[in-house]
């Protein structure tokens, strides 16, 4: 990354890079949302799709939890189906429901109906977004975008899926057209990504959701190459890429391999262990049980500290929740956490490991 690169110097940045820096640095996925009233407020006038649509509703969004939390990095509003539903394939965001596909994508002639991402005509909206973002904020701005997996389960199951029953028996019964299809995905989480980038990101996320519901050998034959496409597509613009599953315990390694700097852990394991599923070169973020913050806050701020002792003061490490803000959270309890963590979360090595 170059010295006048976006933000080169943030906590966030560099524990992104494992380099030397003051703070363990926070954020929280879905930090803008349902759980701010703010938030709530401006989706009394708009639907979920107008505001990503609109950009100063989405700046507006996106710098609400900044300004809330004082976290150390701002994710853009937005969703990872996007940039799909903006090729026209009859993809809708229900509300209770989430992403809808009016025709589910099940045949080899399926694949046909998508086409290359083209941002500038296809989601300027996001662009002008980011934009405007990048001009206001004083942290990082993460872009971020679908892993192909997961976007195949939107459009193979037709919406959100338990079991991805039709997607694994795409995935077993017909190959290639499974690989025309992640392979198409890839490239559109592509360029959406580097135009990201190019209009001021800092770095990026890949979410790969749903990918915990996979056997390790199954992931690393019909998934990790996709994945690999999008995230070794961002290597020559320099910015952190950083990976992230739910329920993904058993494949840390392989979405590390997959071209990540940084891998994101749910709750479910424990980080000491986690560093030991990852290259020494590879940073890690999270974990904490996002439903703590229901709890008491004494309980909550308690297990914070623990996952700060189990960073174990490493450089190579980003705090965050192991998945998102639950819409009921109540923002104070965030904001104690961002307040903890700055105060108690000294960066003070980066012991070996092995």
């Amino acid at each position: 990354m170059s010295a006048s690169a976006p933000h080169a110097d943030s906590a966030f940045v560099r524990a992104c890079r494992g380099e030397a820096h003051d703070h363990v640095p926070v954020w929280f996925m879905r930090q803008a949302g349902r759980a701010l009233a703010e938030y709530r407020a401006i989706r009394e006038q708009h639907t979920f799709e107008e505001v990503v649509h609109t950009p100063d509703l989405a700046t507006e969004v996106t710098l609400q939890p900044v300004q809330r939390y004082g976290v150390d990095a701002a994710i853009l509003f937005s969703d990872i189906v996007t940039p799909v539903q903006a090729l026209g394939i009859g993809l809708t965001i229900q509300p209770g429901v989430g992403p809808v596909v009016e025709r589910p994508f099940r045949t080899p002639g399926d694949v046909d109906r998508l086409r290359d991402l083209e941002p500038d005509s296809d989601v300027p909206y996001v662009l002008e977004t980011v934009s405007q973002l990048v001009a206001e904020l004083d942290v990082p701005l993460i872009g971020f975008g679908g892993a192909p997996f997961t976007l195949a389960s939107y459009l193979v199951e037709g919406g959100p899926s338990k079991s991805y029953t039709r997607t694994k028996a795409l995935m077993f019964s017909d190959e290639p057209t499974w690989r025309r299809l992640l392979d198409q995905l890839a490239d559109i989480t592509l360029a959406s990504l580097r135009a990201q980038v190019e209009h001021g990101a800092a770095a990026v996320q890949l979410f790969d959701s749903w990918a915990g519901a996979l056997h390790p050998d199954d992931y690393r034959r019909f998934v990790l190459p996709h994945s690999r496409r999008v995230l070794e597509g961002l290597a020559d613009l320099g910015v952190p890429r950083i990976h992230f599953g739910v329920g993904t315990g058993e494949l840390l390694g392989a979405m590390a391999e997959a071209g990540a700097d940084v891998v994101g852990v749910d709750w479910r394991v424990p980080l000491e262990q986690a560093w030991d599923r990852v290259p020494t070169d590879v940073a890690l973020q999270g974990n904490l049980e996002p439903a703590l913050a229901l709890g008491p806050t004494e309980a909550l701020l308690e297990r914070t500290r623990e996952v700060l002792r189990a960073s174990g003061g490493r450089a190579r490490y980003v705090f965050n929740l192991g998945h998102g803000v639950l819409p009921p959270t109540d923002p104070d309890q965030l904001r104690r956490v961002v307040e903890l963590v700055h105060a108690e979360g000294a960066v003070v090595t980066e012991p070996a490991r092995g």
